[in-house]
């Protein structure tokens, strides 16, 4: 791919290897390039036009399939699990920034570059792995929102699994009303979520001094074999494959400039952008655990593991009534907000490796009906344990896709001519790929651990 700069225009042209733009419908094609982005002005207004995106994916780091990892290392091992949950914002944050980027340059989400570039058994293989990585995370966001239902209403695990169906015209609703009111919603729900946590900590009184120390790496992390373990579902649970299809696609709903400046100028914006977002998922996540930590392993309650559990011990352990449905609204904003991307991710999926245009509202019924049908039967069969089963199977298979989605990313990042002169530097490069090889190998550890050594969970 070379960049040209016409005199007239100053547009950038990306030339060779079927990467040219634009190549077929594009990504998103209802929202693509809806949102204006000023030409020139203050930086400030620039940025506001790329907020959005960015907590869009961020609501994928804090879903309800993290939420019992980061309650079971608060309430076994006090603050020190903190650590992991840094290192895996950390990859997040590299890994997004690769995604945008990867989207601003080439005009391709990662589904149409994997499509464009790999022979097709490889990218049906791709879009498998991609689509079990959606129902899986979909599991998790149908339990969360299930149990919160049940928590607030006393609502029937069952019917609560069920009534998750709807909210496919909530999606449709808001994207009938353009993309930006499904952004305002999103972080509606995120800084909800933040809100309540805020007062949850305050509540909760956890010793600050031991928290600042719990996000230092330690050796223990490594020598105990339960903290590894959790330690272990954290990272693999928190950066999820189909974040990274969705970023790439949906940083094109802006109408930024072609031309090299502008370029990295968004690239610049929507880094930003995501930044901060996911540093806001880190304070959630750091936050349940902290919250978990503070209550339930200073408690003497070091075995609660499950969302339920936290739920019932948390007003009466700290005293204040509120806790706990304040705790079970972060949970249904959580599942809620989850919901939402996933049906984005799906579609970006589908349409991008198959060039399949199918109806919203049928992609999202199809996806939503795959999750809820082990989900009903886990809990007509197995009651509230089966869906705790079920959720951590869910990481696991989640953990299982990861690679599949991370690889091609930094490869095609990482090819000149797919990217030009905004190619991976060598240390981008080196990073990227040590990242992905400490993410195959963790993953491959937990799934073997879940499997083989119970006795580690």
């Amino acid at each position: 791919m070379r960049f040209h700069l016409t005199n007239n225009e100053q547009e950038t042209e990306l030339e060779g290897s079927g990467w040219n733009l634009p190549s077929g419908l594009p990504s998103l094609p209802e929202v693509y390039r809806s949102i204006p982005v000023p030409k020139g002005g203050p930086a400030w207004r620039r940025l506001l036009a790329f907020i959005g995106p960015g907590y869009m994916v961020a609501v994928g780091y804090m879903d309800p399939g993290n939420w019992a990892t980061d309650i079971a290392g608060g309430a076994a091992f006090n603050y020190t699990l903190l650590a992991a949950i840094l290192i895996s914002s950390l990859m997040a944050i590299f890994l997004q920034s690769l995604s945008a980027k990867l989207g601003i340059v080439t005009g391709r989400d990662l589904a149409q570059a994997c499509r464009d570039s790999y022979s097709k058994p490889v990218s049906i293989f791709l879009w498998l792995s991609a689509e079990i990585g959606i129902v899986a995370c979909d599991i998790a966001e149908v339990i969360g929102a299930a149990i919160a239902l049940n928590l607030l209403f006393g609502l029937n695990l069952v019917a609560g699994v069920a009534i998750t169906a709807a909210d496919v015209f909530l999606v449709l609703a808001l994207n009938a009303k353009g993309f930006r009111w499904i952004e305002t919603f999103v972080i509606a729900l995120i800084a909800t979520m933040s809100g309540i946590f805020s007062i949850e900590l305050f509540i909760a009184k956890p010793d600050w001094h031991s928290v600042a120390t719990g996000f230092i790496p330690t050796g223990a992390m490594i020598r105990n074999h339960e903290m590894l373990f959790i330690g272990l579902g954290i990272l693999g649970a928190t950066v999820m494959p189909h974040n990274l299809y969705l970023h790439s696609s949906i940083i094109q709903t802006r109408n930024f400039g072609r031309s090299v400046a502008e370029l990295k100028d968004t690239i610049k914006m929507a880094y930003a952008d995501s930044t901060i977002a996911l540093s806001l998922a880190l304070f959630v996540n750091a936050a349940i655990l902290i919250l978990a930590a503070a209550v339930f392993y200073r408690s003497g309650h070091h075995e609660v593991k499950e969302i339920n559990e936290a739920y019932k011990l948390l007003a009466p352990i700290v005293g204040v009534s509120i806790a706990t449905p304040l705790f079970a609204i972060a949970l249904l904003a959580s599942g809620q907000n989850s919901t939402l991307t996933g049906t984005l991710a799906g579609q970006i999926v589908l349409e991008g490796f198959l060039q399949v245009q199918i109806k919203p509202w049928l992609r999202r019924m199809i996806s939503r009906l795959l999750a809820i049908a082990p989900a009903i039967a886990a809990v007509a069969f197995y009651g509230q344990k089966g869906l705790g089963d079920l959720m951590l199977f869910s990481q696991v298979v989640l953990s299982a896709q990861l690679s599949f989605a991370v690889v091609p990313l930094i490869q095609f990042t990482s090819d000149k001519d797919k990217m030009g002169q905004f190619v991976n530097g060598l240390a981008t490069r080196i990073i990227g790929w040590t990242m992905a090889a400490v993410i195959a190998g963790l993953n491959v550890y937990l799934i073997y651990a879940t499997l083989f050594m119970p006795q580690a969970k």
